[in-house]
């Protein structure tokens, strides 16, 4: 479960859209506070979802990291499922980073 204070994807996106949504009425009306609402609320849902998309990353990376730790320390001490564990935490890791990889647009 996440916590609420955490940065979301999902409630960016969401803040994002509907910012964008609120701008273009503000646009379509003349109605200059809508215009400026919808901005900011898009702008701030924009910095949501990124700062949401770098802690999924740097959480990724941290699991690839302790995964390789622990399947290192599997294979030198012999013991197998600490090593297929670490390997898994790995992947795992590796799957978090790729779906929140910095865009490069």
């Amino acid at each position: 479960m996440s916590n609420v204070n955490e940065p979301s994807k999902t409630s960016g996106q969401y803040h994002s859209v509907k910012g964008t949504i609120v701008e273009t009425i503000g646009n379509v009306t003349g109605l200059t506070d809508w215009q400026r609402s919808g901005q900011r609320e898009h702008a701030e849902g924009e910095t949501e979802y990124n700062a949401a998309q770098a802690k999924g990353y740097v959480d990724g990376t941290v699991d690839r990291l302790e995964g390789k730790k622990d399947a290192v320390v599997g294979a030198v001490t012999g013991d197998k499922a600490q090593q297929a564990a670490g390997n898994a935490q790995h992947d795992k890791g590796q799957a978090q980073q790729e779906l929140n990889k910095p865009s490069t647009t």
